[in-house]
């Protein structure tokens, strides 16, 4: 069989035996599904280096260590999140108002999975889709099918531990773009969560199917001179370096203000950081844009040092992360977009209001909607940059990259961060089980509706004012003999 045919009839095939697993889940309570989140959980958690170190080798993308963190990120904090939350049969009352709500699960979920967190997203989308009552099938990236692969199979043994269908989890063996296709427009998908790039989630949002998906990150990060300086620059080193920049919500610009600009470039010198030389800066722009003009691929979650050898300019070995000064945002200034790398932008402002309007520019660039970072003591300009921001997430003296994700922030753990409207994503929430389900409200009757005009007749029997309405019924009466 031709094999984008074979994919097609294997992603129906899989689409079925999902909706079918389901229904079984259907069946079971609160009690029972949270008891299989934990064993989930405790999976994820004990293979999390495992998968990590696979995701590594596949993909060559980012690092052990900070991907090991993000399994545990996507399992036990996760969870640890989540249990408490209502989301199967009754989740709300308000007898005051007479209204009770339940939970009705979407049922087949769509998974599409970016290959900058492989693992780590296949564990938070089954957590969350199974907590709250939908199974899911996954669509890997082709760059990373086999670490996806390995990861849902250890889903799939943990979902079968407690009794239930492996087809809960599920993933499209061939890699096809027929097949993601088959899997967004089938009738028994109901939901798509979609997290990855500009093209994957436009597939998602034009396939007819409601979905659920976050755009790219252009994090612009705001250091204010009321700022802890030393705190402020190595926060924003260890935001940058985990993973060698792969999360989304990563920094990717500094603006700083002038009075502070000299302190600011030797702390980071200080902290393994090298700025650019005019050359040099023309010399890494040439491998930060491909042909195109989209962003080049292979220097994608890389050490610092080795995107100085790609470039052709020698760095120190221990350099962490290049950074070059720009005062340009927009097409033909790649030190200005989304970078997916330890690689930084640098501006200088005369004050917080132009560096709020140069934040608004970066924001503009292929980041509205998501995440911006400010280091400041001062509450009135962090509330003013909070009014003002097209963004659904404002971090505050934290690692945008890990205050985004929940880690160092009250903020949900999630590997899918909504943009909201501005950004062209149906939610600016941190995606949690709680959006994945719709309400049943059962509403009682609290009012009459005479009650509610002072002009309408209460016409109730136990009410009923037979004299009066007589005289109104013969009044009629003689109103249209007259009129004869």
């Amino acid at each position: 069989m031709d094999r984008d045919l074979q994919s097609i009839q294997e992603a129906r095939d899989i689409i079925h035996k999902s909706k079918g697993a389901q229904k079984i889940l259907a069946e079971k309570s609160q009690e029972e599904i949270d008891a299989l989140i934990e064993v989930i959980a405790r999976a994820g958690e004990d293979h999390a280096i495992e998968l990590a170190e696979l995701a590594v080798q596949e993909t060559g993308f980012g690092n052990r260590k900070d991907k090991i963190t993000k399994n545990v990120l996507a399992s036990r904090v996760l969870y640890d999140f989540i249990k408490d939350m209502k989301t199967i049969g009754i989740v709300h009352k308000d007898e005051k108002n007479g209204l009770v709500e339940i939970a009705v699960p979407y049922g087949v979920v769509a998974g599409l999975v970016p290959s900058t967190n492989p693992t780590s997203t296949v564990i938070y989308k089954t957590m969350i889709c199974i907590k709250s009552g939908n199974s899911v099938v996954f669509s890997p990236h082709p760059s990373a099918q086999k670490c996806i692969g390995r990861t849902v199979e250890i889903m799939r043994e943990a979902v079968a531990s407690q009794g239930l269908p492996k087809d809960l989890v599920n993933v499209l063996p061939i890699c096809t773009m027929e097949a993601t296709d088959t899997l967004l427009k089938h009738e028994e998908t109901s939901l798509i969560l979609a997290t990855g790039g500009s093209a994957m989630v436009k597939a998602a949002y034009s396939s007819g199917t409601p979905a659920l998906g976050v755009g790219p990150g252009n994090v612009p990060v705001f250091i204010e001179h009321t700022a802890d300086i030393k705190d402020a620059v190595k926060k924003i080193i260890v935001g940058k370096t985990f993973d060698n920049g792969l999360i989304c919500a990563s920094e990717q610009s500094v603006v700083v203000e002038k009075c502070i600009e000299e302190e600011v470039r030797e702390e980071f010198k200080r902290n393994h950081c090298y700025f650019c030389t005019p050359e040099e800066k023309k010399k890494m722009e040439a491998i930060i844009d491909n042909k195109t003009g989209g962003l080049n691929n292979k220097i994608v979650g890389k050490y610092a040092v080795e995107l100085a050898k790609m470039a052709g300019i020698e760095v120190p070995e221990d350099t962490v992360i290049i950074i070059a000064d720009e005062t340009e945002v927009g097409p033909g200034h790649p030190f200005s977009r989304e970078k997916l790398s330890p690689l930084l932008g640098f501006y200088v402002e005369e004050n917080w209001e132009e560096a709020c309007d140069k934040c608004i520019e970066l924001l503009n660039y292929g980041g509205l909607g998501h995440s911006l970072g400010i280091h400041s003591k001062n509450k009135d300009v962090i509330l003013e940059f909070a009014l003002k921001k097209p963004v659904s997430r404002m971090l505050v003296n934290t690692p945008t990259t890990l205050g985004g994700v929940g880690a160092t922030t009250g903020l949900a753990p999630s590997f899918t961060l909504g943009c909201g409207a501005v950004g062209g994503s149906a939610t600016s929430d941190n995606v949690t089980p709680l959006n994945l389900f719709t309400k049943r409200r059962l509403a009682y009757g609290i009012n009459e509706i005479y009650e509610l005009s002072p002009e309408r007749e209460q016409v109730t029997t136990t009410n009923w004012d037979t004299e009066r309405m007589v005289e109104k019924i013969l009044k009629v009466v003689m109103e249209e003999i007259a009129g004869n």
